[in-house]
């Protein structure tokens, strides 16, 4: 199975357990650019559950787009789990969705630290019970990383609105 095919089938994961518990959907992307929501929306259907995506590279769009706080960015930085869980937040609200994800990091060659190597993402997912956040490290080159990223976010917001559905 390639990449490609993995991100794909955690889109339709997704998209079945969206449907099935009739909830909606956004996010905020960074690192993966876009990635995640392109996997969403190349599943047909997916504009009954999925209300859209803010993809924030720079800081300022951060801010501007999705509400980060300055004093986050500056005390945290960009990748780090309270950006993310900002971010995460400032999709849901937005957008107006039962359901958030996003995802910050590193993806490389460059801008890696020794407290945030090249291959650092951190996550965020918001449900209407919880906030939650997670910080990862992927090997590989910034394709590998980005795809890593994308496919893992995809996975989790499924596995949180499963558990959200059957409860």
């Amino acid at each position: 199975m390639t990449d490609g095919e993995t991100i794909e089938g955690e889109a339709k994961a997704l998209a079945a357990v969206m449907d099935a518990g009739r909830t909606t959907l956004a996010c905020a992307e960074s690192c993966t650019g876009g990635l995640a929501s392109a996997a969403i929306t190349a599943v047909a259907g997916a504009s009954s559950f999925f209300l859209g995506c803010v993809v924030s590279y720079s800081n300022e769009a951060k801010r501007r787009l999705l509400g980060v706080d300055e004093g986050t960015l500056a005390a945290f930085g960009a990748v780090s789990e309270e950006t993310a869980v900002a971010m995460a937040s400032g999709a849901a609200a937005a957008f107006g969705s039962d359901f958030a994800f996003s995802i910050t990091g590193v993806a490389g060659p460059g801008g890696g630290s020794d407290g945030k190597p090249v291959g650092t993402v951190c996550f965020a997912y918001v449900s209407p019970s919880a906030t939650a956040s997670e910080r990862l490290v992927f090997p590989g080159a910034r394709s590998d990383v980005r795809r890593a990223a994308a496919a893992h976010a995809l996975r989790r917001i499924t596995e949180i609105a499963d558990a959200h559905v059957r409860a």
